[in-house]
C-alpha cells in the first residue's frame, strides 16, 4: 500500500486517486569511505541483537506498520490488516491481486525455501531456491528437502505445477553462503495470478509472490519515493510522506544550509551562502558533491533509457504536473547543485550538515568546503544530462544548465589538479573522501573529464568535446591517470559504470573514427566474455544465480552494478552471443536483492505492503536510529519508510576498535555481533541499526549510490 493510503482521508482526498489507493488493475565507482556518519545517533552493545540478532539476521519483525495505525499481524513482516494498495495495485491496470490482499495459506513459511518475494515477469526465468545450510549461524537446521514440490495457486488452492529439485553441483556447500542448495525451475508458470512453493512433506512454503506484467511497478515507486524522504530543508507533510513520516523542513536555523559558512572562516559573516536542498546522501546527512552529481547522472540515464516507466504518479508534491516523477526528484537535487556553483565555474566540495531525529530537530550549523576539480567536473556532468533531458520539460531551465556545463568546462581545464581532502583530521567534513580512490590516490579526473565531455558533446555537437575523448579515450595511454580503469583492459567491474556507459556512448556516437570506435566496442566485448563476467555464466558459481566475486560495504549496490553491467549488452547492441543470456543475466541479481538469497530477506525496508513477506525491518539512519520511533518496523511505534536498500553483507564488518581495548567508555558486549561477524560472506548481514561502536552503517546503512543503481536495473524489468 502507498503510505498516502493510510493517513487521514480528510488531508488525502484529493491525492489517494493519484496515487492508487483502492484501485486494482550507487558513490564514485572508485572512491573511499563508507557513506556511514562515524558520529552515529546512538545505541551501544545492548542493540546489537535487534532485529532477529545472532539466530536470525533476516528476523521478521511483528508487522509493518506504516503509519496508519492498524492491526498489525504479528510474526510477519506483512502490511497493516485491512490495508488497500499494495504490489501492483493501480498499477497498469493489472487483474492480478496484491500478496497482501491474499489470505495466507496454512503452512508456515519456511526459512529454506527462497524466492523473489514480488513475484516474475511472465515470460522471465522463474527459479526457486531451495538451501540447507552447512556453515554459518544456521548451520545444521532441522529441514530435509523435498522429494518433490508444487508450486500453489495462493487464490484457488491448486497446485499448477509439479517438480522435483535439482541439486546445485552434486551436493557441493557453497563456500560465500555456507548451503547446499536445490534449484526448482517453474519458468513455464505464465498465468498471472499469486502463487507460492509448497513443500507437502514438511508442510511448510516460500513465500507468496505474483506472476504479473507490473509485478515491479509498485517496487518501483517506492524505490524513487526514498529520495522524497532524504530531501533536505524539504517538510514531509503527512499528505505526501505517510502520517508515520512527516517532519517539518530540516536545516533551515539561522547559521543552517540557507546561511552556510566556509569550514576555516566559520566566524566570517563574508562567507555567509545558500547551499540548501539536495539530499541527505545516505544515513548521514551530509551532501557530497561529486557523489550528488553521480546520483543526478545515474537517475537521468535510467529515465532516458526507459521513460515510459516513470509516471507522474508517485505521491510527491509535483505528482501531477505533467512531469515524470523521476525528474521532479532530480531537479531538486539539480537546483542544489546550481546553487554549489560559483561565478568562475568552479564548485563547491561537500556541505556538511548537523544530525538529528527526525532531521527537524537538528540544530547545528552546516559548513561548505571550497571548490575542487573533481566536484566540478562531475557537477559539470550533471549540468550537461540535465540540460539534454530537461530541454523538452523546461527550455530556461536546461538552457540555464547549458551554460553551468561548459563554465564548469572551462574552470576544470584551468585548474586541473585542485583536490580537498574534506576528512582530513584539519578539516573533518563528513565522512570519507569523496575525491581519493581506494588506495588513497587522487581518483583519476581524466576519467570523470572523459564523462563531461561525452555529455557536452551530446548536448552541443561542438567538436572540440569530441576531439578531447579520442585524445584520452584509450586507458593504457600513459598519463591520462586511468590505469584504475578495467573496462577496456581486462573484465568489466560494476564499480566502473559510469565510465562504461561513456566508452560506449561514445563508440556508438555519429562522427567519432572508425579506429576509436571499433576499439573500444572490441576491447569492451572481449572483457565482457572474460571469465569474470559472460564467461563465469556457464560455471555456474553461485546457487543463488548472482555471483560477485567478493561481498564489501555496500554489496547490494555491488549486485546492481553487475547486474547493469550484463544488460549493457542490450543496452549498447553489442555482440548478440551475449544479448541472448543477457537479460537473464541481469534480472537474477534483481531476484536476489528481492529475496533470492541465504537469508530469504528482501533487503529493501518495510515492504511488506507491497507483498514481501520478510523485508529490511531496521538500518542505520540517522533518522531510524536505535530507540527512536523509527527504530524497528513492527517493534517501533513506526519503523522507517518503504522502499530503502539496505547495504548489503559485508565479511570485513567489525566493531569499534575501542571495544578490544575496552576504552568506548560504553558496553560493546562480549564480542563483535555475529552476525554479521564470522559468518559466510553472504551471510554476514543482520538487521541493527547501532551507531558507534558497533558501527552497522558497515552493513545495513543505505545510500543514494546503492539505491540509484538498483533503480536504474529494476527499471529494465518494469512494463
Amino acid at each position: 500500500m502507498h503510505p498516502l493510503c493510510s493517513a487521514p482521508a480528510v488531508l488525502l482526498f484529493a491525492t489517494l486517486t493519484a496515487v492508487g489507493c483502492g484501485s486494482e488493475g550507487e558513490s564514485g565507482p572508485s572512491e573511499t569511505g563508507g557513506n556511514g556518519n562515524d558520529t552515529g545517533s546512538g545505541g551501544t552493545g545492548a542493540g546489537a541483537s535487534s532485529g532477529g540478532g545472532s539466530e536470525n539476521p533476516g528476523g521478521t519483525g511483528a508487522g509493518t506498520n506504516a503509519g496508519s495505525g492498524g492491526e498489525t499481524d504479528p510474526g510477519s513482516s506483512g502490511g497493516a490488516k485491512g490495508s488497500t494498495g499494495g504490489s501492483g495495485s493501480g498499477a497498469g491496470g493489472s487483474s492480478v491481486p496484491p500478496e497482501s490482499e491474499v489470505d495466507p495459506p496454512s503452512e508456515p513459511l519456511s526459512d529454506f525455501i527462497v524466492v523473489d518475494q514480488f513475484g516474475y515477469l511472465p515470460e522471465s526465468e522463474k527459479i526457486a531456491v531451495v538451501r540447507v545450510p552447512a556453515q554459518g549461524f544456521d548451520a545444521g537446521a532441522d529441514y530435509t528437502p523435498a522429494e518433490r514440490y508444487r508450486i500453489m495457486n495462493a487464490v484457488t488452492g491448486e497446485a499448477v505445477l509439479e517438480l522435483e529439485p535439482v541439486q546445485w553441483k552434486g551436493g557441493q556447500v557453497h563456500q560465500q553462503s555456507g548451503d547446499r542448495a536445490y534449484h526448482l525451475d517453474f519458468s513455464e508458470v505464465r498465468q498471472g495470478g499469486v502463487y507460492y512453493v509448497l513443500d507437502a512433506e514438511s508442510s511448510v512454503r516460500s513465500a507468496l509472490f505474483r506472476i504479473s506484467n507490473d509485478v515491479y511497478r509498485d517496487v518501483l515507486k517506492h524505490a524513487v519515493r526514498t529520495f522524497f524522504y532524504q530531501r533536505a530543508g524539504f517538510a514531509k507533510e503527512a499528505k505526501y510522506a505517510g502520517a508515520a513520516w512527516e517532519d517539518g523542513a530540516s536545516h533551515v536555523r539561522p547559521g543552517q544550509d540557507k546561511d552556510a559558512r566556509l569550514y576555516s572562516a566559520t566566524n566570517d559573516a563574508s562567507t555567509a551562502r545558500d547551499v540548501s536542498g539536495g539530499w541527505y546522501d545516505a544515513g548521514d546527512y551530509n551532501k557530497y558533491t561529486p557523489w550528488t552529481a553521480d546520483y543526478v547522472v545515474t537517475l537521468l540515464r535510467a529515465y532516458e533509457e526507459n521513460p515510459g516507466v516513470f509516471g507522474d504518479d508517485y505521491g510527491l508534491p509535483e505528482s501531477g504536473n505533467g512531469v515524470s516523477d523521476l525528474l521532479d526528484e532530480v531537479r531538486f537535487g539539480l537546483e542544489h547543485l546550481i546553487r554549489l556553483q560559483n561565478e568562475d565555474g568552479s564548485v563547491l566540495s561537500i556541505v556538511d550538515l548537523d544530525h538529528g531525529s527526525p532531521p527537524s530537530e537538528a540544530d547545528g550549523p552546516s559548513r561548505y568546503g571550497p571548490p575542487s576539480t573533481n566536484a566540478t567536473v562531475r557537477a559539470g556532468t550533471a549540468y550537461a544530462i540535465g540540460a539534454r533531458i530537461f530541454a523538452d520539460v523546461d527550455e530556461d531551465f536546461a538552457s540555464d544548465l547549458e551554460e553551468r556545463a561548459e563554465s564548469a568546462w572551462e574552470w576544470a581545464s584551468e585548474n586541473p589538479e585542485v583536490i580537498f581532502y574534506n576528512n582530513d583530521g584539519t578539516n573533518n567534513l563528513g565522512a570519507g573522501q569523496q575525491e581519493l580512490d581506494w588506495s588513497g590516490n587522487p581518483a583519476g579526473i581524466v576519467l570523470y573529464k572523459n564523462n563531461l565531455a561525452m555529455e557536452l558533446y551530446r548536448l552541443t555537437g561542438d567538436k572540440s568535446y569530441l576531439d578531447f575523448l579520442e585524445q584520452n579515450y584509450d586507458v593504457k595511454k600513459t598519463g591520462t591517470n586511468n590505469a584504475a580503469y578495467n573496462g577496456l583492459n581486462y573484465y568489466v567491474a560494476g564499480w566502473e559504470q559510469q565510465f562504461h556507459d561513456t566508452y560506449l556512448l561514445l563508440a556508438k556516437t555519429e562522427g567519432v573514427s572508425s579506429n576509436v570506435s571499433q576499439t573500444i566496442l572490441e576491447r569492451y566485448v572481449s572483457a565482457l566474455g572474460s571469465d569474470d563476467n559472460f564467461g563465469m555464466l556457464a560455471g555456474n558459481p553461485d546457487p543463488y544465480l548472482a555471483f560477485v566475486a567478493d561481498y564489501t560495504w555496500g554489496s547490494n549496490a555491488h549486485k546492481s552494478r553487475t547486474g547493469l553491467v550484463f544488460y549493457s549488452a542490450l543496452t549498447y547492441d553489442l555482440d548478440p552471443d551475449f544479448k541472448a543470456e543477457a537479460r537473464r543475466a541481469a534480472e537474477r541479481y534483481i531476484h536476489y536483492i528481492h529475496g533470492v538469497n541465504p537469508l530469504g530477506l528482501v533487503y529493501l525496508s518495510n515492504m511488506g505492503e507491497s507483498g514481501a513477506e520478510k523485508s529490511v525491518t531496521q538500518f542505520y539512519h540517522s533518522w531510524f536510529g536505535e530507540g527512536t520511533p523509527w527504530d524497528e518496523v513492527g517493534v517501533s511505534e513506526f519503523g522507517p519508510p518503504p522502499g530503502f536498500l539496505a547495504g548489503g553483507p559485508n565479511p570485513s564488518y567489525d566493531w569499534d576498535g575501542c571495544c578490544e581495548t575496552n576504552s568506548c567508555g560504553t558496553s560493546c558486549g562480549a564480542a563483535p555481533p555475529s552476525p554479521p561477524a564470522g559468518q559466510p560472506a553472504m551471510k554476514s548481514y543482520a538487521q541493527f541499526n547501532d551507531g558507534w561502536p558497533l558501527n552497522s552503517w558497515a552493513v545495513t546503512e543505505n545510500s543514494n549510490g546503492y539505491q540509484v543503481e538498483y533503480i536504474r536495473l529494476l527499471s529494465k524489468f518494469v512494463e
